[in-house]
């Protein structure tokens, strides 16, 4: 320092200290929001949470597919009493079959990845093939389910008896088996339109 800077009492600016400046606290730091390693384990934390959930929606339309196809295929009293005689029953038959025989599937897959952690298929091929499938077979469950209600409902205005019960039993659910796989499919939108394809 010089003679001068001495006397006015200022310090050379190479050895300037700054006191007012905050000190990181290092033991407890928060993470940042974006990137790093608290961001990655939020994201698999996520990931994980829609594949599984995904797994148990698609294994409750199985089982509500698979009571309807049930239900509907030992609902035969004989005369008038026989599911196969309408056609509408027919068609809830029919899509029962093709719904348990989708969600199994998917079901079987989906058990598949997450035991031994491969994937059978492609991500995308894998995101595309559950968004359109989910999609399909959740109108078809609600068209069919629709188009038997009205016959039920005349039929059981004129005599409610143990074949009208389990013809509402066996549309019920499938109606039940359509908001499982509509909700799977907006899992399924979602991790569609959140992919990357680089």
């Amino acid at each position: 320092m010089s003679e001068m800077e001495e006397k006015k009492g200022v310090e050379s600016p190479q050895f300037e200290t700054r006191r007012d400046a905050p000190t990181a606290d290092v033991e407890n730091q928060t993470p940042s929001s974006g990137f790093g390693v608290a961001a990655i384990t939020r994201r698999w934390k996520r990931e994980d949470l829609l594949k599984r959930g995904s797994l148990a929606l698609r294994g409750l339309a199985m089982v509500f597919s698979l009571l309807a196809f049930i239900v509907m295929a030992s609902n035969r009293h004989g005369d008038w009493k026989d599911f196969d005689k309408y056609e509408e029953f027919r068609y809830v038959l029919a899509i029962a079959i093709l719904s348990t025989l989708y969600t199994l599937g998917q079901v079987l897959r989906h058990v598949h990845e997450l035991s031994t952690g491969r994937q059978m298929m492609q991500k995308r091929t894998s995101a595309l093939i559950d968004f359109f499938g989910d999609q399909i077979m959740s109108y078809l469950l609600i068209s069919s389910a629709s188009s038997a209600v009205p016959m039920t409902n005349r039929m059981r205005e004129g005599a409610d008896n143990l074949f009208t019960d389990s013809l509402a039993a066996s549309i019920s659910m499938q109606f039940l088996a359509f908001l499982a796989l509509a909700f799977s499919a907006l899992i399924s939108g979602y991790k569609l339109s959140s992919q990357s394809y680089i």
